[in-house]
């Protein structure tokens, strides 16, 4: 934390800060498998391009900030148990508010750099059973207010969403719709439909890429596997042969119902195909992973 190695129980943000104050910070978050972190370079590059977008400095560049996440993970390493991951985060604040034009105790960017076990038995139920999907009231932010492809701490939008769809149907996922009604974002993933084997997802005019979402795109075009990206319709769907969520924490996961309508096998036919090339390439089985940690209980998709 701002260049301190500090145990989570002695990190502190003051209250005057601007992510507390404003929710004027941004974060990127990415996954290990094996304790080796996926896809970071990917991960940074998009936290620079939001820092970008918003105007921070955070007072290092990507290298050191890739070289500072990878000392981390690798400091906590040893607390992971044989079948456990993390998630590993960068969160950067534009700093302490100037009250009365006062300096703040400290000038320039919080920069927040942690790692934290993966909720692999809390999602583990989706794997075994498939993600119950139901469509929020509420529509996801407009590209014109801000744009989806900045990954900001603002996340108000997507929580209500999720916890009006909690109350309705606990343990169902909130998934909301763009300005123009049709599929946009899951809450905190990307959105695939699969009919007469193509897969289809929205594009990003109205959605953060997700840096999983372009493995996917990757892996259908790599084998054959014919993909789109374009709008989905409510009506599409319904229709749809499979659905699946795509996410750092979640790779690929079947969805087996979307406002109470089922869908076929969890998971489906090319949504199992997938989920196969995303385990050769990261190399592991992540499915097993999860179904390690499963129990009794239903699946929690609350944040």
């Amino acid at each position: 934390m701002n260049g301190e190695i500090l145990p989570e129980s002695q990190a502190s943000i003051s209250f005057r800060d601007t992510g507390f104050v404003y929710g004027d910070a941004v974060f990127d978050t990415a996954r290990t498998f094996g304790g080796r972190i996926f896809r970071l370079k990917e991960h940074v590059d998009r936290l620079y391009d939001t820092l970008a977008y918003v105007r921070i400095d955070p007072g290092l560049d990507k290298e050191e900030m890739i070289q500072t996440t990878e000392r981390i993970v690798e400091m906590n390493r040893h607390l992971l148990g044989p079948d456990d991951d993390y998630w590993v985060s960068q969160r950067i604040s534009r700093g302490e508010i100037v009250v009365d034009r006062e300096e703040p105790a400290r000038i320039g960017a919080t920069v927040l750099i942690e790692c934290t076990p993966l909720p692999l038995k809390a999602r583990a139920p989706m794997y075994r059973d498939g993600i119950d999907a139901v469509i929020s009231s509420l529509r996801r932010t407009p590209p014109s207010a801000l744009s989806p492809n900045a990954k900001v701490n603002n996340y108000m939008n997507m929580m209500l969403a999720q916890r009006e769809v909690g109350s309705l149907a606990p343990g169902s996922w909130a998934v909301l719709l763009d300005e123009n009604g049709d599929i946009c974002e899951g809450a905190g993933c990307n959105v695939f439909t699969v009919k007469g084997g193509v897969v289809t997802t929205p594009p990003t005019e109205y959605i953060l890429a997700g840096i999983t979402r372009g493995v996917v795109l990757e892996l259908c075009r790599e084998n054959g596997i014919p993909v789109e990206e374009r709008a989905v319709s409510l009506h599409q769907a319904w229709i749809a042969d499979e659905v699946f969520f795509s996410s750092s924490a979640l790779c690929i996961c079947p969805v087996r119902s979307l406002n109470g309508q089922a869908y076929g096998a969890v998971p489906g036919p090319l949504t199992g195909r997938l989920m196969g090339l995303f385990k050769d390439m990261v190399g592991t089985d992540f499915v097993a992973q999860y179904l390690k940690h499963a129990g009794d209980t239903d699946a929690n998709a609350s944040f």
